[in-house]
């Protein structure tokens, strides 16, 4: 019976185009974006576009060298739970540095950014009595596990549209305990968050901020503190939340905000409590990555030179980059499920050039795409292989160009 039930499931996903498979891709040190199919060395290179190590930082000499001197001082492991394994002084550094990138008193480390929107949500909306959580209908899934596994009240506001959510906000009392719930960057759109008009909605109702920028630190605003810093309103988020494992180049997530609220998540959050942290290593990447992404603008720089480039291309082409997009994230409409994962799986054994279909149910049926993402490390000969690639898949699987450029493709 167990067996059928999970069969008729995955079979539903296969049938419907949605079943998600793993390709294996061993990304070669030093050549970034260049990457090896199944350990195949003698097999031709193939060019990632869908990676989020925005910057390449992953392999930038500075980040591998601290983590080599880590690992041989200190092993590969933590030993445990920061409470019974004990800490370690990397941890200290990391968690100051964080905390001044973002202007906050204190900040906190989890072993990945899921778990750090996750833990936190359900931590404050089980600490703040008869609290209510405004959420955006297109955040992360963390956030949204995050605020299910409460029992507090929760109030969805269409998306970015500060008007639902001021409905929302003014038919609660003052008093009540309440937090709004934004990205700055949303990931599949590439779209902005109207970040001042939100904290502007808060002071006015009363309530707390969250903000998730974990694609956004790193390229944009001062010294890389992402986009609240950008537009000069980090100082009126209450929680900012990030990632380690995007433009920062490695894993982990934090939070970071006033002392007593990260003394509170810290002392009350079983998902920080009760998991073992990340190694002495990591965290000692993570830290030189951040160190030098605060004084370094050559990479975020040359990312918004090459994505301005890449956009134009593919716009010439023809290749319908959904509108939504003002940022690095470029959203390539498909609009099919099955042609989709056909589609990528031509473009990684015709053309060597690797993107990952993104299909229902992270993004709505009809919407499906690819999600291209280019590299201060991506070449303009790459750029047009790429765009030329797109053109000749999009004319084998019939799928549609952008109106205004259908018939670009010679």
């Amino acid at each position: 019976m167990y067996a059928e039930i999970l069969s008729d499931k995955l079979n539903s996903l296969k049938e419907s185009g949605q079943y998600r498979e793993f390709v294996t891709i061993n990304r070669i040190c030093g050549q970034y974006p260049l990457a090896k199919l199944n350990g195949k060395e003698d097999e031709q290179s193939v060019v990632v576009w869908c990676s989020n190590d925005y910057l390449g930082m992953s392999q930038h000499p500075v980040v591998t060298a601290a983590m080599h001197d880590a690992i041989r001082l200190y092993g590969a492991g933590s030993g445990g739970s920061r409470n019974i394994g004990g800490t370690h002084y990397h941890y200290t550094l990391l968690e100051s540095s964080l905390a001044d990138w973002h202007g906050k008193e204190a900040a906190l480390v989890f072993p990945t950014g899921y778990s750090s929107n996750d833990a936190t949500l359900q931590c404050l909306l089980r600490l703040f009595p008869n609290c209510i959580v405004f959420s955006d209908e297109l955040n992360h899934a963390s956030i949204i596990n995050g605020i299910r596994s409460a029992k507090a009240d929760r109030a969805i506001f269409r998306h970015n549209d500060v008007d639902h959510l001021e409905e929302l906000l003014a038919s609660q009392p003052r008093n009540r305990a309440k937090i709004i719930v934004f990205e700055s960057i949303y990931s599949m759109d590439g779209d902005i968050a109207p970040i001042e008009k939100i904290t502007n909605l808060a002071s006015k109702y009363n309530a707390l901020t969250f903000l998730d920028e974990v694609h956004a630190i790193g390229m944009y605003g001062p010294r890389g503190a992402g986009m609240a810093a950008e537009l000069g309103v980090a100082d009126r988020i209450d929680i900012i939340q990030g990632t380690m494992a995007k433009a920062i180049g490695v894993i982990g997530g934090y939070i970071a905000s006033s002392a007593l609220l990260i003394d509170a998540v810290r002392s009350f959050a079983s998902g920080f409590i009760f998991t073992t942290s990340l190694p002495p290593a990591v965290v000692a990447a993570c830290y030189a990555s951040v160190e030098y992404l605060k004084s370094s603008d050559k990479e975020r720089k040359e990312l918004h030179r090459k994505t301005i480039m890449l956009r134009e291309t593919l716009t010439q082409a023809g290749i319908p980059v959904m509108q939504s997009s003002e940022t690095h994230i470029l959203p390539v409409l498909i609009g099919d499920a099955k042609k989709c994962k056909a589609a990528a799986q031509r473009l990684l054994e015709k053309h060597k050039i690797y993107l990952q279909p993104i299909n229902s149910p992270t993004v709505p049926i009809g919407t499906e795409r690819f999600r291209v993402n280019v590299t201060p490390n991506h070449t303009e000969e790459q750029i047009l292989q790429l765009t030329d690639a797109l053109k000749e898949v999009f004319h084998y699987f019939d799928i549609p160009f952008a109106q205004s450029a259908a018939d670009v493709y010679a």
